[in-house]
């Protein structure tokens, strides 16, 4: 598994959209801005948060885009999994074809075991606690 600069620039916009959650709404060009990305790549991603419910949009000259949801209530896992699909190291096995004893083995010992790990982490992290605005949270960022 790898995520994709799709799921790590998705990441960037919400948090970036999080720290700015004291204006009404925060243009695209300024975030691009701010994180080194392309505006037209960013609006691709954009537009998958949006229609997933994580963002919305603000219409006219001086729109641009605001958090749907509150910072707390975004799980990391929740965006990724919209921006990259699932998040497995390996596909799961196919019913229609029976699995070696080896298979399954490395499957049980270990595949499963990243997969419920990986979950684990992202399900775990909110945006809050990325964006540092997280009171129970112990991490913190500086750019």
């Amino acid at each position: 598994m790898k995520i994709s600069t799709r799921g790590r620039y998705g990441i960037r916009l919400l948090v970036d959209l999080a720290e700015h959650s004291n204006e009404p709404h925060v243009a695209l060009a300024g975030v691009a801005e701010r994180q080194n990305i392309s505006v037209r790549y960013l609006e691709q991603v954009a537009v998958l948060l949006r229609r997933a419910g994580f963002i919305r949009s603000v219409k006219g000259a001086s729109g641009g885009y605001a958090l749907a949801k509150s910072p707390e209530e975004i799980v990391i896992g929740d965006a990724l999994r919209v921006l990259e699909g699932d998040m497995l190291v390996a596909d799961p096995p196919d019913p229609n074809t029976e699995e070696t004893k080896l298979q399954r083995c490395i499957r049980v010992a270990v595949l499963d075991r990243l997969n419920e790990r990986i979950a684990r982490v992202l399900d775990r992290q909110t945006l809050a606690s990325l964006a540092g605005n997280d009171p129970g949270g112990s991490y913190m960022y500086f750019i």
